[in-house]
Parts: structure tokens; C-alpha cells; sequence
């Protein structure tokens, strides 16, 4: 386990996470464990988490990622998110191969848009906050993050996969790791649809004072690499000295909760079901899953998300918009995800089998590798049949081995305290 430093020299530490849950909510618990220290926190989150961060201690110092709207509206947190999965959404019925053209670059260059737009912004900022470091959390360069004279340090809370390897799968396509036939492929479908919005974002990221980002990579290396993965997920290969694993990152800052009462004395084995802020956003599938999921012996608590007075649920499930998710997984035999990475690495952090529905980015890989690794069951999302659903679950709550299995490596993920050996590192970078 990590332990603290014990360092008396305070430091004034800057995040920057991108605009979603997953990459927040990581930055806010390895944030926490760092003011509980002592040290001064700041948010360079996006405008509309607003309010969101300071109730938590943090201080609040935004940025726009894009022109304010030409009529007033209220911001919700990660709404720029929430419009563009809703918008995208037909794209993830198809193959991650074809995604790449039609998903994956028209994400690539919203992200792109919002760093070249904030830029100016998050010089202010940073010439406002003095941080003795900068931690982003988040897939793509902001060049005034890494020329500003102090530490950089980079997290990566999605698929390790994102950091290439030519011993590994390719991020964001699904493939297995013991199959290798179709890697070439896809690397040269990634090359042929992001060459040109990788050169031209090179050339602005060079023009910023940075250095040249890797080839067909967004963002640099930091001082210090953070990436979340637990060990018994992980791939087989070797990063360099500045790279360290978080087993996981598990946020200390949800409400706590209790069961209704509808849900605390009923049959089966209790579940939780949630396709992320982002995924819970197709109606459609969520109804669908829901469906299934009604007709089982099961309890079920839903995240029905921004869309959730859309979502009715039967008499075997209770839901709300939000759950405090963190508290929620330690209660379930199983947990039905999207396979987004925060649930993904939570559900292991506890110890729990998985039935995973990926939607888009790298939650095709996450489902992918607790499939192969057998630690539950990857379906396909917009194509599994009634009976698909309703075995996997049956297999799986039934597989006493597995369950005991995964009991006993999220006690060896909790006792390696990810938050505190993040806390420890970024502090001994900040000191340096």
C-alpha cells in the first residue's frame, strides 16, 4: 500500500480532466487524497462542471472548449458529451473497423476544435494558478498544459491500449490479444482515416511551443505516467521507467447509500445495470435491455442517466439518474456495463463479474479483455438475443469459482490503494 510522503512543503496542484464522468471523477479522488495532504487543488475542467467541484473543496478555474451557444441554456455537466454520443449513436451499430471513419476521427476532431479553442484560456489560467504541476487526464494534447515550466504529469483512466505497442491489440478495435490476424488491418484503416488530422494538429501543437507529438498518437508523455488497469486485466508488455500502474482510482467522495426497500428483502441476486452518462442516452437500448431484464428472478439497480424521465422500470428494478456508483458496485453479485473504463476498473476494484455491452471508443476493448481474461461475458450490443442476456447472467452468477476468484483480487486491488500511490507519486514530482 502507499503511504504518504510526509512532505511539509505544499504544493499547488492543477487538473485538467477531459469533460466526462469516467476522467473526472478519477481526477476528483486522487484530488481529494492530495488536499487531505494539504496541498492547494485546482480544476481546469470544462465550463459546465460548474459548481459541480467546489462543493468537494477543490477550487473551480474553467475553460470553454467551444463558443458559448447564441441563446443562454443550463449547463450540465459533460453535456457537450451527452449531445454528440445522442447525435452519433447510429455509427455504434457498426464494426469497430468502420466506426474508425465515421466514429472515432469525427471525435478526434471535436477534441481537436475544443484544445485549439481553450488554448488561450488555460495560459490565463495557469498564469493565474502558479502550479508547481499540471495532471491531465484526458487523451489529447493542450500544449499550454506541457510548456508551462513545471511537471507534466499525464493520466491514462481509458484502455491501456491507447499507449501503442506492436505486441498488443489496437486501441479502439476490439480484437483480441491471442488473435493477431486482423491488427495489420486495422492499423492501416487508423493510418488511412487520422494521417491528415494528425499532421495538421502536429503542426499547431509545434506551433504552440511544444514538441512533436509520436506518430499518429494526440499527446505526449508526461514527467510521470499514471494509467488505470488493474494488474490481473493488464496486457503483457513492459512501459518505461516514467509509467506506474494504478490498480484502480476509486473516488471517496460518493453519498453514501442504502437499498430501497423495494429492492432490500426480494428474490435473486441483486444487479447493477448503467451504459454510462454517455450510452445511457440511446433510449432505445436501454428500454431494450431493460426488457430482458424484467422478465428475470432478478433485483436490479439502473443509472438511467441524463434521459431518465424516458426510462420506465418494472416492479424488480429501482433507478435514478445518478447513483453513487462507487457505493453501489460493493452491494451487487454482478454488474452490466457498457464497459467504460471507470465501471470497468471499479467492478474490479470490488471484485465483480461483468456482462459488458460496448457501445463506442475503448469500451470495445475493455469488454474484449474481461472476456478473453473470463472474467465475464462481452455481448454484442445492439444484436444479443433475449437468451444471450438472460444465460450470461445465469452463467455467471452461477460460476461460484469466478466469484470467488474475483472476491479475492479486488482485496489485492484495494490494499494497493491506487489514490494514495497516485498521491505519492504526483507529490514526489511536484518536489522534484
Amino acid at each position: 500500500m502507499a503511504e504518504n510522503t510526509g512532505t511539509e512543503q505544499k504544493l499547488t496542484v492543477l487538473f485538467m480532466p477531459e469533460s466526462a464522468y469516467g476522467p473526472t471523477n478519477n481526477c476528483v479522488g486522487i484530488g481529494a487524497v492530495l488536499r487531505a495532504r494539504g496541498h492547494r487543488v485546482v480544476f481546469a475542467a470544462e465550463a459546465s462542471w460548474a459548481g459541480k467541484l467546489a462543493p468537494l473543496g477543490f477550487e473551480e478555474d474553467l475553460v470553454d472548449l467551444a463558443p458559448p451557444p447564441e441563446e443562454e441554456v443550463e449547463l450540465d455537466a459533460g453535456q457537450f458529451w451527452k449531445d454528440f454520443i445522442r447525435d452519433s449513436a447510429p455509427e455504434f451499430r457498426k464494426s469497430t473497423f468502420e466506426q474508425l471513419d465515421t466514429s472515432v476521427r469525427p471525435i478526434w476532431e471535436e477534441l481537436i476544435a475544443g484544445a485549439k479553442y481553450c488554448e488561450p484560456q488555460l495560459k490565463e489560467i495557469i498564469a493565474r494558478v502558479k502550479p508547481d504541476v499540471i495532471i491531465e487526464d484526458n487523451v489529447i494534447t493542450f500544449p499550454a498544459l506541457e510548456t508551462a515550466g513545471v511537471p507534466f504529469v499525464r493520466i491514462v483512466s481509458c484502455n491501456p491500449l491507447e499507449v501503442p505497442d506492436a505486441g498488443i491489440p489496437p486501441v479502439f478495435s476490439g480484437l483480441p490479444q491471442d488473435d493477431t490476424s486482423e491488427w495489420a488491418a486495422f492499423r492501416a484503416e487508423y493510418d488511412r482515416t487520422h494521417r491528415e488530422i494528425w499532421e495538421s494538429y502536429n503542426a499547431w501543437v509545434i506551433e504552440q511551443g511544444a514538441e512533436p507529438l509520436p506518430d499518429l498518437e494526440f499527446i505526449h508523455e508526461g514527467a510521470l505516467n499514471l494509467y488505470v488497469y488493474p494488474e490481473i486485466a493488464d496486457y503483457p508488455r513492459e512501459l518505461g521507467p516514467t509509467w506506474h500502474r494504478l490498480d484502480s482510482s476509486v473516488r471517496g467522495t460518493d453519498e453514501p447509500f442504502e437499498l430501497p426497500d423495494g429492492l432490500k428483502d426480494g428474490e435473486g441476486s441483486l444487479i447493477y445495470f448503467s451504459l454510462g452518462s454517455l450510452g445511457s442516452a440511446d433510449v432505445d437500448l436501454m428500454r431494450r435491455v431493460i426488457s430482458v431484464l424484467g422478465r428475470t428472478p432478478h433485483r436490479y439497480i439502473v443509472s438511467k442517466g441524463p434521459l431518465h424521465a424516458e426510462i420506465d422500470l418494472p416492479a424488480n428494478m429501482w433507478g435514478a439518474e445518478f447513483v453513487p456508483q462507487t457505493k453501489v458496485i460493493p452491494l451487487v453479485d454482478l454488474v452490466i456495463t457498457h464497459g467504460g473504463n471507470n465501471t470497468t476498473t471499479e467492478s474490479l476494484h470490488f471484485g465483480k463479474p461483468m456482462v459488458l455491452l460496448p457501445l463506442f471508443w475503448d469500451q470495445y476493448d475493455n469488454a474484449q479483455r474481461v472476456h478473453e481474461l473470463g472474467l465475464g461475458v462481452r455481448l454484442d450490443t445492439y444484436k444479443f438475443t433475449d437468451a444471450e442476456l438472460s444465460g450470461a447472467i445465469d452463467r455467471l452468477l452461477g460460476d461460484a469459482a469466478l466469484r470467488e476468484r474475483l472476491a479475492a483480487e479486488g482485496a489485492r486491488i484495494r490494499e494497493r490503494d491506487g489514490l494514495a500511490l497516485a498521491a505519492d507519486l504526483i507529490e514526489r514530482t511536484g518536489l522534484a
